[in-house]
């Protein structure tokens, strides 16, 4: 788990393809430095295990559906990507609660200078356009592992949009990133709950009004008769 605080942003050194995987190798000091073979950290948002320690660098396997999912796919040597070391009890959680579990991808559809600060648009991908009920405004959304405040949503079209200012853009990709890049998207995990409980509510209550349905079937025209009706 994680905050959405990027820690610093890194280097990847090397990408290896294999058959239904790849393995990224990436330069970030402060990460490898506090990191141990098995531990976790979100490169651009994607919880990845480190497999492999040397220095500032770290290895780790990228699985098929996280590539399917996120912009590692497009991922290349020399590429800056944003770190995050998972937390512990003892970190300060001034994000939101990040997961790392990229849902789907965004493309930046529009970047404009509002006073100090830079309104990013993004629009999700329509295969993935569902999400959008998962982001609201005024809300959390994680964006390449930054944890950022939602300013406006517009469903239909699959939009929504955040602001940054100066510090931000200086210390996350997004703010390297032009308009057509792609960025990776996880939404709020509690809304996914939320989402899940009223569902199996509705199931249970489904299932309480079959039962009755049934009870009501089993009284027919011959249990009349037989007992006097």
């Amino acid at each position: 788990m994680f905050t959405g605080l990027v820690e610093e942003t890194g280097k990847i050194i090397d990408i290896a393809k294999k058959t239904a995987s790849i393995e990224i190798t990436i330069r970030g000091k402060k990460v490898a430095e506090k990191a141990q073979i098995g531990d976790s950290i979100a490169v651009n948002g994607v919880c990845l295990t480190v497999t492999k320690l040397n220095g500032n660098d770290f290895t780790a396997d990228v699985m098929f559906e996280t590539i399917e999912r996120s912009g590692l796919k497009r991922a290349k040597a020399g590429d800056i990507v944003n770190l995050e070391k998972s937390l512990t009890l003892m970190t300060f959680l001034g994000g939101h609660l990040v997961m790392g579990d990229v849902d789907c991808e965004a493309k930046i559809v529009s970047i404009t200078d509002k006073g100090i600060a830079k309104v990013y648009e993004f629009q999700l991908d329509k295969n993935y356009k569902n999400n959008m009920k998962y982001i609201v405004e005024k809300g959390r959304v994680t964006i390449d592992g930054a944890s950022l405040t939602v300013i406006d949503v517009d469903d239909n079209a699959g939009i929504f949009s955040v602001s940054l200012i100066p510090h931000t853009i200086e210390n996350i990709t997004v703010g390297m990133k032009k308009t057509g890049d792609f960025v990776n998207i996880e939404t709020d995990l509690f809304g996914k709950y939320v989402e899940k409980i009223l569902k199996f509510n509705n199931f249970e209550n489904e299932e309480k009004n079959q039962n009755k349905k049934e009870k009501k079937s089993n009284l027919t025209m011959e249990f009349l008769q037989k007992n006097g009706f």
